[in-house]
């Protein structure tokens, strides 16, 4: 009986075969990426920001800061944030019975939540004007309990609720759905309420959706133009929002005052945007540490 003896070469492991990839390398898909974002995003921003700083800091000022304007922006930024707020908490609750109940008509209401993405805006608009205009359905019915939307900026705030609505549900979706019951059954176990398991369980898990949700949100309202004009009656100093702002600058042909409001305008909800995203990393990071206690 002959005992084979192997050599330090056969006993070696075998090269690991290099690993292909269907997409190029990452020096291709770098240089691809970063031109597809300048040539739309970058060199429009900048293109915006020389045009704005163009005629020097005085009239850029004048043209940002005017009372109209000023007024303008509390409107936009202020309904859309409350919208966007909104929009979480309910969000919230149609993605939850979406998810963990079933009745009739559910598929019917999945699919209405995706109207605002399908609808023109200026449709939307329209179809929210003629609800709640003082003669409308809606509006006759909130007329004489004093309650006045169609031409208020309680019109805008409606019409950035009705669009914004579906970004947080498609968002907060997905994730409660990939979320285990077993673990509202393990804290159940354990002697905790509903709202205990609910608030220490399940909500830290959504916190991230929720985050980007209302990110999403705020982001579609805060540039909302078609479907709020109709509903605003643009009156200067009470229901103009910013971008028609723009837009009439604009038709003047004053194209400084209408970069000059569209960079406070970006940088403005640059700064939102990112405030929120470090909230949602943050939220992220620190779930991930009490899951590994």
């Amino acid at each position: 009986m002959t005992t084979a003896v192997l050599s330090p070469a056969s006993a070696a492991p075998a090269p690991a075969r290099k690993r292909r990839r269907v997409l190029p390398g990452f020096a291709p898909t770098l240089g691809f990426t970063l031109f597809y974002l300048s040539l739309l995003v970058l060199i429009p921003l900048c293109a915006v920001f020389l045009k704005s700083a163009g005629h020097g800091a005085e009239a850029f000022w004048a043209a940002a800061t005017s009372p109209r304007v000023l007024a303008s922006y509390r409107l936009s930024f202020g309904a859309a944030l409350l919208a966007a707020a909104i929009n979480v908490v309910f969000g919230f609750i149609l993605a939850w019975s979406l998810v963990r109940y079933d009745f009739f008509g559910k598929k019917l209401v999945d699919a209405l939540i995706d109207l605002p993405f399908a609808l023109p805006t200026a449709v939307a608009g329209i179809a929210l004007t003629a609800l709640y205009a003082p003669n409308g359905w809606l509006g006759s019915q909130l007329e004489p309990l004093g309650i006045k939307v169609a031409f208020t900026p309680l019109g805008v705030l409606v019409a950035l609720i009705f669009i914004g609505l579906p970004f947080v549900v498609r968002t907060v979706q997905p994730v409660l759905e990939d979320l285990d019951t077993e673990l509202e059954e393990a804290a159940a176990s354990l002697g905790a309420h509903r709202w205990q398991a609910f608030r220490l369980v399940v909500l830290p898990m959504l916190t991230p959706a929720l985050l980007t949700g209302f990110a999403l949100s705020f982001a579609r309202a805060v540039g909302e133009y078609g479907s709020v004009i109709f509903i605003a009656g643009n009156m200067p100093m009470v229901s103009e929002i910013t971008p028609l702002m723009i837009i009439t600058k604009l038709e003047q042909y004053d194209y400084v005052g209408a970069t000059a409001i569209a960079v406070v305008m970006l940088v403005f909800s640059f700064t939102l945007l990112l405030a929120i995203n470090g909230l949602q990393a943050w939220s992220v990071r620190r779930n991930g540490l009490d899951g590994k206690r």
